[in-house]
């Protein structure tokens, strides 16, 4: 009888040890926590996140430090698992909170931004990135049935005034709304592109590389030095001062990276947090194993048709 006992914890043990082991070393669960990936996640959907997209992350961080295991790049549009580069209470890398972006910028791309960092280079855009429109109030109803007949799914009211309601879309989305009204499109931009004078180019910092300073981008220089590099660092009568000197060009020991959520009332991504560092990334956004919209009944609104599909 203690044979078997001890046959049976052997193997409990042992599957125990493989799943640890698949979690650390493989791939780990990730639920989608809001809907700032639609339309290439959806709020509470589950995914795998491969850990070994760009080299494994040596779990176990206030152990051992950071190392990575076949160490390979990270590409542009990669919809990027990371910790929270900006959470100052916890100094243990890989015990901060997690986040989910796209990859915009690659260390020594360089990106146009508006007055808000919001990259908006049609060549550096998602295609399914959202964009906020306005339309009149007395339109509501119709709206409504327009995006039941074009199968255009969660797409909630995200604010009004007395006169016009605010709604987000895709630029496939509102192409598909601008050809089903014609000419009466009342579907509007809420704010017209920045012209491409009042944009400004973003660096995207990589190892050993030299990054001008300006007056727009000091205060982010500054952070991202004293947050990821580790130096003293501050703002000082519009001039950076890099251990107590003052610098037109900062230098950087670590590869970094620019992410942003599809859509733009989400900001739980680079125009909030900066750069995300190459050592804060845990691997690439690889599979949605489970999806359901939220607030169904139990057999209810499974999407069937993302199960087991590939994250884009």
């Amino acid at each position: 009888m203690w044979k078997k006992i001890g046959k049976i914890a052997a193997t409990s043990a042992g599957v125990i040890l493989v799943v640890v082991l698949l979690r650390s070393c493989v791939a780990t669960p990730y639920l989608i926590p809001s809907s700032g990936m639609e339309n290439s996640l959806y709020c509470g959907e589950r995914i795998l996140v491969n850990k070994w997209s760009y080299g494994l992350r040596v779990p176990l961080m206030k152990l051992w430090g950071y190392h990575r295991w076949a160490e390979s790049p990270v590409h542009k549009d990669d919809i990027l698992v990371f910790n929270n580069p900006a959470n100052l209470s916890q100094p243990v890398i890989d015990r901060k909170e997690v986040f989910i972006s796209r990859c915009l910028g690659v260390p020594g791309d360089t990106l146009l931004v508006d007055s808000l960092f919001s990259a908006v280079s049609s060549e550096k855009i998602a295609p399914d990135q959202k964009f906020l429109y306005t339309y009149p109030r007395r339109k509501e109803p119709q709206l409504d049935s327009l995006l039941a007949i074009l199968s255009i799914h969660s797409n909630r009211l995200l604010g009004q005034d007395t006169v016009k309601n605010v709604r987000s879309f895709s630029r496939y989305e509102h192409y598909l709304l601008e050809q089903a009204l014609g000419c009466n499109n009342w579907i509007e931009p809420l704010d017209k592109e920045d012209s491409i004078e009042k944009l400004k180019p973003l660096i995207i910092p990589g190892k050993g590389k030299a990054v001008r300073v300006y007056p727009w981008n000091m205060t982010l220089l500054r952070n991202t030095l004293v947050l990821h590099e580790h130096k003293q660092a501050e703002v000082k009568s519009d001039t950076l001062y890099v251990e107590g000197k003052p610098v037109q060009h900062c230098y950087f020991t670590k590869d970094y990276y620019w992410v942003e959520a599809n859509n733009p009332i989400n900001l739980s991504d680079s125009r909030l947090f900066g750069f995300v560092p190459k050592d804060h990334i845990i691997g690439k956004a690889a599979l949605i194993w489970f999806s359901k919209e939220q607030g169904k009944g139990l057999f209810e609104d499974y999407r069937w048709k993302r199960m087991w599909k590939a994250v884009k």
